[in-house]
């Protein structure tokens, strides 16, 4: 299995961020890395993410920005 992020704007159109991590082998792994680099992806124009799974979106879109 693959794990990966899809990257949108806020109109739900792909947006890549300057360095895609390309895929992980957990999802622990996924959600660690997007919990490290959320703050670096919105300030590339990053407004929310879709985790997958063998292409397969597990959840999202996860907004990128501070509710309010």
């Amino acid at each position: 299995m693959a794990w990966d992020w899809r990257f949108e704007k806020q109109d739900g159109t792909a947006v890549e961020p300057g360095d895609p991590p390309g895929e992980f082998s957990t999802q622990g792994d996924a959600e660690t890395w997007i919990g490290e680099v959320w703050q670096d992806l919105r300030g590339e124009g990053v407004d929310q993410v879709l985790l997958r799974e063998d292409g397969n979106t597990v959840y999202g879109p996860m907004s990128l920005h501070e509710a309010g």
